[in-house]
């Protein structure tokens, strides 16, 4: 097994774990490669990424960092931060339904607290929503691990009676997802399909990267022959080929799906595929609770983890 095989389950593991994030983020060393995924700390910061790439072309969605809450307080603090930010968006100038989205975890809104979390993230989420609603900001609701799913899916279900535009997100790896593309796929829909970031048993998810690949092309397929807005998130050549495969054969135009990547990665494709003519949507993330995020990004790349070692090394300069 090559050592990225045996790195990644490490790192995914290592992105739950509050002794490893207490070390790694008090490490200046970790700052700079931080940087390239986060885009700042605050709303600010935020926003001056998003005119960036609005102004190259781009659309974005932002996300405002933090999983796992099991305080009421800090998932009231969470909605605090999405509120303002879609103040700013709009003050900015630059809303408009197509290119301006915002990416909500359910966890952090309060999912996982122990009495009425279902109830509580969902009362949360549709705060956002509404302000998201006035603004002129989409709405996607993030996929996390699997014990999730079934929480998030239902609230996915309610909130699409008041917000029929609210999209949602649907991981390859899980062997449910197939099921859910059919069902979740329908007209108006916006799904956006990843192949999934978190560490999952075998008995409900595929663990190699062939059997992960071919489920993400069969619910491209499924997707694409849909009624709904295929959201194609990945920075894989041969998937992003194949995308393009399946909307020629379901005569989608360049304004019938869209292609996703993540900041910070593969900007030279994200640039080709504009000039392309393709809508391209940047996931921006940004706040001070970046440690799991950024763990599952070293994770997906031996580069990125290489990098990353390589700065823990006494006297490096990197």
């Amino acid at each position: 097994m090559a050592i990225s095989g045996l790195l990644r389950p490490a790192m995914l593991a290592a992105s739950r774990s509050p002794r490893l994030e207490r070390t790694v983020t008090r490490m200046s060393t970790t700052k700079k490669l931080v940087d390239r995924f986060v885009a700042g700390a605050a709303e600010p910061n935020a926003v001056a990424a998003v005119e960036t790439l609005l102004n190259s072309g781009r659309y974005i969605t932002v996300d405002y960092l933090g999983e796992d809450t099991t305080d009421i307080e800090q998932a009231r603090n969470t909605v605090s931060h999405y509120l303002a930010l879609l103040s700013l968006l709009r003050a900015s100038g630059t809303g408009s339904v197509g290119p301006l989205e915002v990416s909500l975890k359910l966890s952090a809104l309060g999912q996982a607290l122990p009495k009425d979390g279902h109830a509580i993230a969902r009362a949360h989420a549709h705060q956002i929503c509404t302000a998201a609603a006035d603004a002129g900001v989409l709405v996607t609701i993030d996929a996390e691990d699997h014990t999730t799913t079934d929480s998030t899916l239902s609230i996915v279900r309610e909130l699409r009676a008041d917000f029929p535009s609210l999209g949602t997100v649907l991981q390859a790896y899980l062997r449910r997802t197939e099921a859910d593309c059919r069902e979740f796929s329908g007209p108006g829909s916006r799904i956006r399909l990843c192949k999934g970031a978190y560490r999952e048993p075998a008995s409900v998810a595929y663990q190699s990267r062939a059997e992960v690949d071919q489920s993400y092309l069969d619910c491209l397929r499924i997707l694409m022959k849909g009624d709904g807005y295929p959201m194609v998130a990945t920075h894989d050549p041969a998937l992003i080929e194949a995308a393009g495969v399946f909307a020629t054969a379901t005569a989608r135009k360049s304004d019938d799906f869209e292609f996703q990547m993540l900041y910070g990665i593969r900007d030279a494709e994200q640039r080709r595929l504009v000039e392309a003519e393709h809508h391209v949507r940047v996931y921006v993330p940004y706040g001070d609770q970046w440690y799991g995020y950024f763990m599952r990004r070293l994770a997906e790349r031996p580069a990125n983890m290489a990098f990353f070692l390589r700065s823990l090394r006494p006297g490096s300069q990197h």
